[in-house]
């Protein structure tokens, strides 16, 4: 074996045999992401700010344990108030430096873990002077935090948009009282939250036309929710929840009242990212057909086809099949689990493995996954909130199963790292030669 390798690069090397020296001649080599990115994950041609606001949460639901028996809520006294880290298009000073942005994970039962994640933003550039971009609120799952997936919001960003990372601050869990707890406010604060910091949004933009709001677009807004998020992002779009269903037992009644409420006024969402979205499944079914089939905002689902706690096959799935007032499409990645969104953290090896779950998925590599996500939720962003129509090239594939996508080669041309295009029918647009695999990519109109 060893011989056969010295003589064939030996022949590369002497240019011997046409097809070999093309081979070696055709690097995938690309400025800027990893070569592999397909070409929407690409970085766009802005510079991103960050900077984090404070945001009042006026409706936000509040109750104790013994609420939960009794049914009633509590008072908020002061203004229940959120972190929510913005990023924008921005003038970037000379020699600035990159943010490094932190988090302390805190496992039951564990001890803390730190994590850093260097990002491409810049903390508190200024905003660019000129233009409107469309509105994109951000929502992590439960016991996430607003940095979690800060590689897309930069990426959006970087697009031209505007994007606002909710920190839901998700209770501390101690035990399995917390969890049942925690989860129920979760229940019934993540729409609410959405909305409210939407709503927060606005108001500011309408009343100050400078600086970072004077950047936004009002009329073009999208909501990205994962996990929980995704069942918050839904409901704010549109599909108000079935409250008598059993996951709703333990909420208090005078909460279902305010979500009921807060469900009846139109947020204004234009479109919907939801990364294995909860509240599909059978055991833990939020919505009815009847409430998903009023959503009329295009949406993207994205998936892993072994999410076993969103459930793919009977939940995840059952959501898209759902959608019926709105056209739609669902990435799906093969042998993925739950964890299909989220920065490519590095783990301290003496973390425990509830760290790495929570984190990363057990087959694909993070960084993969996230350059699909950034080209896909790309082409979506554009073509629905800016109107770009040619980005509807990337979505409607011209096979739903990446294996069977086509684009004859030569030899050695399998890396010459040219991106599909028009030009390349039978090839999901935008992938490199052989590297559209592993995926599933499906559609349906609205009324079907």
């Amino acid at each position: 074996m060893k011989k056969r390798y010295v003589a064939l690069s030996a022949l590369a090397l002497l240019g011997i045999g046409a097809g070999t020296a093309a081979y070696v001649a055709s690097p995938t080599v690309h400025e800027g992401m990893d070569g592999e990115t397909p070409e929407l994950g690409r970085y766009g041609e802005y510079q991103v700010g960050t900077q984090e606001m404070l945001i009042g949460i006026p409706d936000r639901i509040s109750f104790t344990k013994v609420g939960m028996a009794t049914g009633q809520l509590s008072e908020n006294g002061e203004m229940p108030m959120l972190q929510v880290r913005m990023f924008y298009p921005a003038e970037v000073a000379a020699g600035a430096e990159p943010i490094t942005y932190t988090h302390t994970m805190t496992p039951p039962a564990m001890e803390p873990v730190p994590l850093e994640y260097t990002g491409r933003a810049f903390a508190d550039a200024t905003p660019l002077s000129q233009g409107s971009f469309p509105l994109v609120i951000m929502s992590h799952g439960f016991n996430g935090w607003s940095t979690q997936f800060s590689n897309l919001a930069e990426h959006i960003a970087s697009r031209g948009y505007v994007v606002a990372s909710i920190d839901h601050a998700d209770m501390t869990i101690e035990g399995v009282t917390d969890f049942i707890h925690s989860f129920n406010l979760v229940l019934a604060n993540r729409t609410i939250d959405q909305r409210q910091v939407l709503a927060e949004i606005k108001g500011n933009q309408q009343s100050d036309q400078t600086g970072l709001f004077g950047l936004i677009d009002p009329e073009q807004v999208a909501v990205i929710g994962y996990s929980m998020g995704g069942y918050g992002a839904l409901a704010t779009a549109g599909g108000d929840y079935d409250y008598d269903s059993e996951t709703f037992g333990q909420v208090p009644e005078p909460a279902l009242a305010q979500m009921r409420e807060a469900a009846s006024d139109d947020a204004g969402v234009d479109a919907v990212v939801a990364f294995a979205p909860w509240g599909g499944q059978p055991d833990n079914r939020v919505w009815s057909a009847e409430t998903l089939g009023q959503i009329t905002a295009p949406v993207l689902l994205v998936s892993g086809s072994e999410d076993d706690v969103s459930n793919y096959a009977d939940g995840i799935s059952w959501i898209f099949d759902q959608l019926t007032g709105t056209a739609r499409h669902m990435l799906v990645y093969r042998e993925a689990r739950h964890n299909t969104v989220g920065n490519d953290f590095a783990v301290p090896d003496d973390a425990p493995f509830r760290v790495a779950e929570f984190l990363a998925e057990p087959v694909w590599r993070q960084d993969r996954i996230n350059g699909i996500n950034q080209h896909f939720v790309a082409a979506f962003l554009d073509l629905h909130l800016k109107g770009d129509a040619d980005k509807a090239s990337y979505l409607n594939v011209p096979a739903p199963n990446s294996n069977n996508s086509s684009w004859e080669t030569s030899f050695g041309e399998q890396l010459n790292g040219k991106f599909a295009g028009s030009d390349e029918a039978e090839h999901w647009r935008g992938f490199q030669r052989r590297w559209a695999v592993g995926l599933e990519l499906l559609s349906k109109p609205a009324g079907e």
